[in-house]
C-alpha cells in the first residue's frame, strides 16, 4: 500500500487561505451544499445542536459557521479548534472569541501531542473527504483523536461520499474537479466502509445520508474507542 506523502496532506487544507475563508460560507454553506450536494446547511446545523455538549473539541474547523451558530448546552462552552491550517484556525478562534476557544495546530493522521483535560464531543465536519487515502486509512484520525475524548463522549460529524449515496451530474462534476485538484479525496469513499469504519471503533453508531452526504454520530466507549 502506497505511503500517504506530506504533500497530500497538506493539499486537502491548503485551499483554504483568507480569501477563501472569505467567501467559503457563500459558496460553500449557501450554495453548493443546498443546490450540488443537496445536504442543506441547516440541515448540518440541526446535527451539530443534536450531538455538541459544553466540552468540546472542533476538528477540521472550516470558518467556524457552525460552532458560531449552533445551541451550546451551556452559556459558557469549553471550545478547541484543531486544524493542520493555521488560517483557519485564527479565522474561526476570531469569529467564536467570546468563548476564548483553545486553538491546537496537529495533523490528525498522525499521533496528537496533547496532555490536556479531556472532550465530551468531537465535531469533524467535512473533514474526511478532504484526508488523503481510502476510508481505512483516513479512519486512523479516529484512532488518533480518541485519546483526547471522555469515555462516552460522543463523536459526531458529516462527510461527502462517491459511493451509496445519490450524486446528480454537477456533484458528480463538482467533486471530480476538486479531487483533481488535491481539495478532496474521496474517489474511494463509500457508505458501507464509513459505517464499518464507525463500527470497529465506537458503539451507538449512527449514519444517515442526506443528498451525497452522510451524517454520523457515535459514542466513544467506556474503556476508550
Amino acid at each position: 500500500m502506497p505511503s500517504i506523502t506530506t504533500e497530500q496532506i497538506h493539499a486537502g487544507q491548503a485551499v483554504y487561505t483568507p480569501n477563501m475563508l472569505a467567501i467559503y460560507d457563500v459558496l460553500v454553506l449557501g450554495l453548493s451544499n443546498r443546490w450540488i450536494w443537496k445536504c442543506s446547511t441547516p440541515r448540518l446545523l440541526a446535527h451539530y445542536d443534536r450531538h455538541i455538549s459544553g466540552n468540546h473539541l472542533d476538528v477540521g474547523v472550516g470558518t467556524g459557521y457552525f460552532l458560531d451558530r449552533c445551541r451550546f448546552p451551556t452559556a459558557t462552552p469549553r471550545v478547541a479548534l484543531m486544524d493542520l491550517n493555521r488560517d483557519a484556525l485564527q479565522f474561526s478562534a476570531r469569529r467564536i472569541a467570546r468563548y476564548r476557544p483553545e486553538t491546537y495546530v496537529r495533523n490528525v493522521l498522525e499521533t496528537i501531542d496533547y496532555d490536556g483535560a479531556k472532550f465530551d464531543s468531537l465535531g469533524m465536519n467535512y473533514l474526511l473527504h478532504c484526508l488523503p487515502g481510502d476510508m481505512a486509512r483516513k479512519a486512523r484520525a479516529f484512532d488518533f483523536l480518541s485519546p483526547l475524548m471522555s469515555p462516552g463522549a460522543v463523536v459526531f460529524g458529516s462527510t461527502l461520499l462517491q459511493g451509496g449515496v445519490a450524486r446528480s451530474f454537477a456533484a458528480q462534476r463538482l467533486m471530480a474537479f476538486y479531487n483533481s485538484k488535491g481539495v478532496f479525496s474521496n474517489t474511494q469513499d463509500d457508505l458501507e466502509t464509513l459505517t464499518r469504519e464507525l463500527e470497529k471503533r465506537f458503539s451507538a453508531v449512527s449514519v444517515e445520508t442526506v443528498g451525497c452526504a452522510a451524517l454520523f454520530s457515535a459514542t466513544v466507549n467506556g474503556s476508550g474507542a
